[in-house]
């Protein structure tokens, strides 16, 4: 399979399942989180869309570039498998947060969810440093949903 096509593919199951958090999300926007105190540098709803959409897109393409490019073996099991359970927990994130309302629980997956983007660069990087310097803005994307994360909790305790 080119490139290309493992490329297109992977974003758009990315972004299939970052929509399947959306519409998890949605449902508690208007009522629930709207009534939370933000913690200062909250940014405006219609901002998170936009961003979690590049983002996705990235993940795909670096996932497609270590799926095409990187040698068979253990280096890349280990970098994949890195790479789906970051993604788990992403998509465990949104529930947890928005549909279950435990922004302590949240808080915890978050903070495990940089610890697995982390790992996940590290591995990427030997095989594809592309693949890997695109998951950075998703890195310090996340490490800012998590110190939003931790601000919705301190004062929505």
């Amino acid at each position: 399979m080119p490139l290309w096509v493992k490329i297109v593919l992977s974003i758009v199951v990315m972004e299939i399942l970052g929509g399947v958090g959306g519409f998890v999300t949605a449902s508690s926007i208007g009522s629930w989180y709207a009534a939370l105190e933000r913690p200062p540098g909250t940014p405006p709803n219609a901002v998170f869309g936009p961003v979690w959409t590049v983002l996705y897109a990235f993940m795909g393409i670096a996932f497609a570039l270590v799926w095409h490019r990187a040698p068979a073996g253990p280096a890349k099991r280990t970098a994949l498998t890195a790479f789906f359970i970051q993604l788990l927990l992403n998509l465990v994130w949104t529930p947890i947060f928005f549909g279950a309302h435990q922004l302590a629980a949240a808080l915890v997956v978050i903070a495990l969810l940089i610890v697995a983007i982390i790992v996940t660069i590290v591995r990427f990087r030997p095989l594809d440093r592309l693949a890997a310097a695109l998951l950075v803005p998703y890195l310090l994307w996340v490490c800012y949903a998590t110190y939003l994360n931790a601000g919705f909790f301190v004062l929505n305790r």
